[in-house]
Parts: structure tokens; sequence; C-alpha cells
């Protein structure tokens, strides 16, 4: 088990669900609403870091 694994593990009961939005189209919409099909896209997406 790595570190971060082993950190997760003790803060297990300290932590809550989020919830996550992504842009679509011009606005904002929560990924859990998503379809099957949408939801795959979105995990197979690269995000975008500006140095």
């Amino acid at each position: 088990m790595n570190r971060n694994e082993e950190l997760l593990k003790k803060l297990q009961d300290r932590r809550t669900r989020c919830t996550v939005y992504t842009r679509v189209m011009g606005y904002h919409r929560p990924v859990e609403s998503f379809n099957i099909g949408k939801k795959g896209e979105h995990r197979q997406r690269k995000q975008f870091v500006e140095r």
C-alpha cells in the first residue's frame, strides 16, 4: 500500500461525497446527472493544465 492509500484509509470516516460539475455547451451541469455513455466520456477526458 502506498502512502496516499494509507492516508485515505486513515481518514475514511471524515470523507464526504461531493458533486462534480462540468461545463457542457456553455453552462455547468453535475456529472451525476449524465447517462452511462456521457459518464464514460467524462472519465476519458484529459485535464487541461495551463502553464
